[in-house]
Formats: structure tokens, C-alpha cells, sequence
């Protein structure tokens, strides 16, 4: 398996605050790769800055072997990487087929030949989408289609809701939505930034089998999520930071047992007495 995912040296600096110091990680194709760690350790910051809604003070990412670090979002999606957010972000006036449907935009080829040029693109999209020729028509009945294959795959949680605006959906439901746009996307590599949170354990069972399955497909996939039951199911390996660098990396049975991640997450005196409560999380 090729590296896909090559950062090295990684550091963003907050005024007198350190979020993220001379981080090293990588991610084959194919790989299930989990980020751990305190709140405060600097995870989500990573995350914004691989997918480019922030950019280093120091050090390289490298995608699909193209440098890439301080490229805008949308460049990136366009490359093939999708994120979803800590805190599930929705077009809530849209549907939840049409929050979809969005999540596919890269993958628009009515609209490629203009896309660079930056009068005439948002002319010609809107010219498109007015007249609607057979191509377009076309290519929104497949995407339309592959949207709907996507929703099936989170069963009765979303196929009856298709046209209901998604501000009216649960906080739970929202997440899918928000996944299931960042999978329209058909993205090289997944960021999913804590895709559990605020799900019951039932939920969390669901969405467990519904990463596994993308897992099975050899989808690749960076994880953020505090519920280490699911990280160490999934895991093919587990990098753990605190303050903002990382301070284990390996197996997830290996990880859960580690001395400086036991310290990391339940403190100094528990070294030592925690390390089988934290592996059987």
C-alpha cells in the first residue's frame, strides 16, 4: 500500500499556545488510522489543517504525493479529501437528499471546462442549470441515484426523511447526513472528526458497523472519536497526542497499554493500575 497521507514536522502555534508541535503521521491506502487524546490535545486543529481550513507555521503535508499544505478546502476536496466536523455542520434550510447532492460537487463534469475561468464559471453554472441540456439532466439523475445508494446505507435513519429540511432531523441523524454528503464526494481519504458524538450506545453500534463496512471497502480513512471501544475495534493503528504532539503510536492493544497514554488520559497515579480499565474500553 502507497502513502496516501504524509505529514511531517507539523506545528500551528496559537499566540503563546502550541496546539499542534513537530507532528509526524502518515496513512497508507486502504488504512483505518485513529487520532486519540485528551480534549486539548490538538486533534481538531490537525484535522483543520490537513483539509485546509487553516495552514501550518511549520512543516509539510503531502497528498496523494502532491504538497499540499495551506491549499483552501476546496482544492482539496477537489483532490479527493472529505472531513465532516466535531460539531455536525448541515445546510439546514436543504433536504437531506439535496444535503447530499451537494457533498458530489467536485464531481460535476456540465461545469468542468469553465471551472477556472472566474467570470465565465458561475455564468455558465447558472446558464447550465437553467437550461438543463440532456447532459446535465443526465448527470444529475446518476448522481441522484448514487446519493440514494449513500442514504440506504444508513437504513431507516435516513431513507424516510429524504425531503425533510435537515434543521427538523436529531442532532444524530444530522451526523449521518453530514457523513453521507462527505462520502458523495467518492473522497481518497476520510476525515471523520468524532462521528459518535452525542449518539446513544445503540447509535454508536450503528455507526460502528457503518464505518466497518466503508473499512471493508478499503476506503481511507483518518478517525477522530473518544469512545475507545469503537477505536479499538476499528483501528488498524492508533496514533495518541497530548499538547499537541504525539506521544504513541501502534496497535490499538499496544496503545491502550501504554504507560504515557494511560498518564495522557487518567493521570500520573494511575499509571501502572489503569492500563487494563483502559484497554477494555
Amino acid at each position: 500500500m502507497g502513502i496516501l497521507l504524509d505529514v511531517k514536522g507539523l506545528t500551528r502555534r496559537f499566540g503563546g499556545l502550541t496546539a499542534v508541535n513537530g507532528l509526524d503521521l502518515q496513512v497508507a491506502e486502504g488504512e483505518l488510522v485513529s487520532v486519540i487524546g485528551p480534549n486539548g490535545a490538538g486533534k481538531t486543529t490537525l484535522f483543520n489543517l490537513i483539509a485546509g481550513l487553516d495552514s501550518p507555521d511549520a512543516g509539510t503535508i503531502a497528498f496523494a504525493g502532491q504538497p499540499v499544505a495551506g491549499l483552501p478546502a476546496e482544492r482539496l476536496a477537489a483532490l479527493g479529501l472529505a472531513r465532516t466536523f466535531q460539531h455536525g455542520r448541515v445546510f439546514g434550510n436543504l433536504s437531506v437528499l439535496d444535503n447530499v447532492l451537494v457533498g458530489a460537487h467536485t464531481r460535476l463534469k456540465a461545469v468542468r471546462p469553465f471551472a477556472r475561468l472566474p467570470l465565465l464559471g458561475p455564468l455558465a453554472e447558472l446558464g447550465l442549470a437553467l437550461v438543463r441540456p440532456a447532459s446535465v439532466r443526465a448527470e444529475e439523475e446518476r448522481l441522484r441515484a448514487e446519493a440514494l445508494e449513500i442514504i440506504a446505507l444508513f437504513g431507516d435513519r435516513l431513507t424516510p426523511r429524504l425531503d425533510k429540511p435537515t434543521h427538523s432531523l436529531s442532532y444524530a441523524n444530522r451526523r449521518r447526513v453530514e457523513i453521507a454528503r462527505a462520502l458523495a464526494l467518492r473522497p481518497r481519504l476520510l476525515l471523520l472528526d468524532e462521528p459518535t458524538a452525542g449518539m446513544n450506545p445503540t447509535e454508536t453500534a450503528e455507526m460502528l458497523e457503518i464505518i466497518r463496512g466503508l473499512k471493508g471497502k478499503d476506503r481511507t480513512i483518518l478517525l477522530i472519536e473518544h469512545k475507545l471501544d469503537l477505536v479499538m475495534q476499528l483501528s488498524d493503528r492508533v496514533v495518541v497526542m497530548d499538547h499537541g504532539a504525539r506521544i504513541a503510536e501502534g496497535l490499538p492493544a499496544a496503545v491502550a497499554a501504554d504507560p504515557a497514554v494511560i498518564e495522557a488520559y487518567l493521570g500520573h497515579r494511575a499509571v501502572g493500575e489503569a492500563a487494563p480499565s483502559l484497554a477494555a474500553q
